[in-house]
């Protein structure tokens, strides 16, 4: 709680949750069909780097299922066109997933309020999961 001049302002955080599940075989397969066509349209240069080497495919439909769990936690309308290297997903100094949103994921999401994203990205048995959480920061005039 925050006193102003304007009386008491409540600081509220609210959180959206978004998870996703994604085949990596599907990547596989979109690889075969659109090679470099979609490595580009869907990943940064700097995720593609990073996947490099083994489990190639599995790190990047880790990716691809975060880049889905973060449109859902944003609550991003379907009529809101959001181009998938506008979100990017890398590792912090630990390893950890972190998302760096550009372009109109950042405008979207600044325009909610969204202080931050937290993500996690597993994948096994062919298949990739991402849940993630966007915190939303409010602030309010107190009653």
């Amino acid at each position: 709680m925050h006193s102003t001049r304007a009386g008491v302002i409540e600081a509220h955080r609210d959180m959206r949750v978004g998870c996703d599940i994604h085949p990596v075989s599907n990547v596989v397969q979109s690889i075969e069909v659109f090679g470099d066509r979609y490595l580009a349209r869907v990943f940064t240069p700097a995720e593609r780097e990073y996947c490099a080497g083994p489990s190639f495919v599995e790190k990047l439909a880790g990716r691809f299922a975060a880049k889905e769990a973060v449109l859902k936690a944003l609550q991003v309308p379907g009529d809101i066109p959001i181009p998938w290297p506008n979100i990017e997903v890398l590792p912090d100094a630990v390893g950890a997933p972190i998302v760096r949103l550009a372009g109109n994921a950042a405008a979207f999401a600044a325009a909610r309020g969204v202080s931050s994203i937290q993500l996690s990205i597993s994948h096994d048995d062919g298949f990739a999961f991402a849940f993630a959480i966007a915190v939303h920061d409010r602030l309010e005039q107190a009653a």
